[in-house]
């Protein structure tokens, strides 16, 4: 019998493949603006395009999943984002582009929301914050793979090659879900059994993804508009991107830590409000301080830490009957928001002439994590009394 943390290692391998081919086009811009007679407004709305389907059909990919099963599901979802990948291989119109890229992206949030779900189903009860740590922390890898690999093999052997080896990672998350992933036997026991959201139930999970959404937005300000901020200063465009891309590495780390230490002091909730607070404070210090480098440093060890007891929040009121429909809540909140928390930033900063206008606002966004963290409690605590859910699997 496969353990729950080889189960752990197969979805971290597969949501890795999601950060992979999203960052593709980001990875090789230059060569590609070129090759599409695209500016980099265009290349934008591009990588954009990528979470576009999130909004509409994280909800019904929850329910696709409860009617025919998550392995299935999520196998099906890695087949749209490699029939997407070799879409954008067969020719360089703009429109083969999109329906490309939007076709991956489908297959991306199938992903997303059912081995959130998954990772629950095996660790609910058990070490549930530290599994969703590493579970996440799949995204900044997939990135610096991506980041570390493609411009290498666009520079070397073009484009098309770019598209060949996003496939071929693809076609290995797909060959290791096939191979590994069995659902536990707890969710076995109820497969087929639909479960029923409370009104008091829906609102708690409302709130968690809001949290999930306003701590992503805090962390896109930093790498969205941070190095903006850095060349106002007078740093160099390399020197700013670098300096900033600090935060990412460190957080690879913080993240994961953040999830032990919630699970061995039972503290999760105050590791939620300290690192939110500490990261917004840090926020508002980078563009009001001289001291970059350390505060980036300090950055990169506290922004991390709130994300894996966020992320079990869901797992405290959704018993296995729920979870597909819940989770697919979960990031419709977390998908509308991470659309429009760029925008507001970009607004900002060009009324206010400045970058930094950003970051405020991405401190703003994790202070108010836990006034709804607050109101999560209160649900829970208050009205909301969960059904008998069904024990994990050892």
């Amino acid at each position: 019998m496969r353990s729950r943390w080889t189960i752990l290692a197969a979805l971290f391998v597969a949501r890795a493949t999601i950060a992979f081919q999203f960052q593709s086009v980001a990875a090789v811009a230059p060569q590609l603006s070129q090759s599409l007679s695209a500016s980099l407004a265009d290349i934008g709305v591009l990588i954009g395009l990528y979470f576009a389907p999130g909004t509409a059909l994280a909800l019904p990919g929850g329910a696709i999943g409860r009617r025919y099963g998550d392995k299935a599901t999520v196998l099906a979802g890695l087949l749209m984002m490699l029939a997407g990948e070799l879409l954008m291989t067969t020719s360089a119109s703009w429109s083969v582009q999109i329906a490309g890229r939007l076709i991956a992206g489908i297959g991306g949030v199938l992903l997303n929301v059912l081995m959130t779900k998954m990772v629950a189903d095996w660790f609910a009860g058990r070490e549930i914050a530290t599994a969703m740590a590493i579970f996440i922390n799949s995204w900044p890898a997939g990135i610096a793979l991506s980041l570390m690999l493609l411009p290498a093999i666009g520079t070397a052997l073009g484009l098309h090659a770019v598209n060949l080896a996003v496939a071929g990672v693809i076609l290995i998350g797909l060959c290791v879900i096939a191979l590994v992933y069995r659902a536990p036997d707890a969710a076995a026991a109820v497969d087929g059994e639909r479960g029923s959201l409370s009104a008091e139930t829906i609102c708690a999970v409302i709130a968690a993804g809001l949290i999930w959404c306003l701590y992503n937005i805090g962390f896109a300000m930093i790498f969205s508009f941070g190095p903006s901020m850095l060349v106002e200063q007078g740093w160099s465009g390399a020197a700013a991107g670098s300096t900033v891309s600090i935060v990412l590495w460190l957080a690879a780390l913080s993240v994961p830590l953040g999830g032990f230490l919630a699970d061995r002091t039972r503290r999760g909730e105050a590791i939620l409000v300290t690192g939110c607070i500490a990261f917004a404070v840090l926020t508002l210090l980078l563009s009001r301080s001289g001291m970059v480098l350390p505060i980036i440093v300090a950055l990169g060890i506290l922004c991390g830490l709130p994300a894996g007891p966020i992320m079990s929040l869901p797992a405290r009121v959704l018993d296995q009957t729920m979870r597909p429909i819940g989770m697919g809540l979960f990031y419709t909140v977390f998908y509308a928001g991470m659309l429009a928390g760029p925008a507001i930033g970009g607004k900002l900063s060009t009324s206010f002439g400045s970058a930094s206008a950003a970051l405020d606002f991405g401190a703003a966004a994790l202070l108010a994590c836990p006034v709804v963290l607050w109101l999560f409690r209160r649900i829970v605590a208050g009205r909301y009394r969960p059904a008998g859910s069904v024990r994990a699997p050892t």
